[in-house]
């Protein structure tokens, strides 16, 4: 039976525990609950360590869970392991191809192990999709580690499935490569394709992701649309020149949360929450002072501030409220619909 109206990928109070070094017990997944939605692209952050890698691994059937569950389009992991396995493509961070095998037949493998007959496999038109055409018939231990890299994505995408998880898809990959592969992935969520990735690059993440989650020593601790998490941090950046040197800062230039000084002889750099204080207020107040503005320019704050936050102390300290505190308001509340 289909789910039609189940999420991309539910996991639910799910826990992983290892055997440490010492033989002590270690958990990786701290009952971690976890939804992405259908037709999005998802990133999913944290730092070395966190838990990424174990959570994919685990929705790829390469590591058993201890307890909880995880379904892709609705199908169990364990109970309908086949359809949930024809229904995720996973891309794995290490670089692991036989070398004596071509691109070709490397894609041919893949296929036959899913089952894909032979008429409806698109071999050579994945690889072209991803500029490994001209390659199809090397052995593979001749490719670069881009063109490695790019080969993973095209093994993943050999059934066709409608979630592809990609684990640090541009590590180690130069800018071009990266640009040409963030291009098909948004070609292929826009033929309705979910994405989920993992990436330490933030700015990649801010650029590409409807929805974000942070993940910080096996629990989910942020998640919500991209432009809702940006807005959780209430921070405003702005730099104002004025048309002589100052010694002193202007009355007025102040408020809750208002951090001003005086940079450079004429600049005046002013951090501010802007949900509490206006712009407006603020170069007015320079401007009542007798001053000229001949520049002006502006910062929002950006997703590594938001990353550290919830990473370090300041999570626990309350800056920004966590997905396990019930004051957190919107942060579980709000979600990313589907593209159209």
């Amino acid at each position: 039976m289909e789910h039609p109206n189940a999420p991309a990928i539910e996991v639910s109070s799910l826990r992983k525990m290892y055997s440490g070094v010492d033989g002590s017990p270690k958990e990786a997944l701290k009952s971690l609950n976890l939804t992405v939605p259908r037709g999005v692209i998802f990133g999913l952050l944290g730092p070395n360590g966190a838990g990424k890698s174990t959570l994919i691994n685990i929705l790829a059937a390469l590591v058993l869970k201890t307890s909880g569950s995880a379904r892709i389009l609705g199908w169990d992991i364990e109970l309908h392991m086949r359809r949930a396995r024809e229904s995720i493509g996973v891309v794995p961070q290490e670089l692991n191809l036989d070398s004596f095998f071509s691109p070709r037949e490397v894609m041919d493998l893949q296929a036959g192990l899913y089952g894909v007959p032979k008429r409806q496999r698109q071999t050579m038109e994945i690889l072209e999709a991803l500029g490994l055409e001209d390659k199809a018939d090397i052995y593979s231990r001749s490719l670069s580690g881009g063109m490695r890299r790019r080969l993973l994505v095209a093994m993943a995408l050999v059934h066709s499935p409608p979630v592809v998880v990609l684990d640090e898809p541009t590590a180690g990959v130069d800018v071009e490569l990266r640009q040409s592969l963030w291009e098909y992935m948004k070609m292929l969520n826009d033929a309705g394709t979910t994405i989920l990735l993992t990436t330490h690059y933030l700015e990649e993440a801010q650029e590409m992701c409807d929805e974000i989650a942070i993940i910080n020593h096996g629990e989910i601790v942020a998640q919500d649309s991209t432009s809702a998490l940006l807005a959780r941090l209430d921070r405003k950046e702005a730099r104002i020149t004025v048309d002589r040197d100052l010694n002193a800062l202007p009355d007025g230039l102040s408020g809750p949360g208002v951090d001003a000084a005086i940079e450079n002889g004429r600049e005046i750099l002013v951090r501010f929450p802007p949900s509490q204080v206006q712009m407006g207020g603020l170069l007015d107040a320079v401007k009542t002072a007798g001053l000229q503005i001949t520049d002006l320019s502006t910062r929002e704050t950006d997703l590594e501030e938001i990353f550290v936050a919830l990473t370090t102390s300041a999570a626990q300290t309350g800056l920004i409220p966590t997905a396990a505190d019930p004051q957190a308001g919107p942060l579980e509340k709000s979600r990313t619909q589907p593209r159209p």
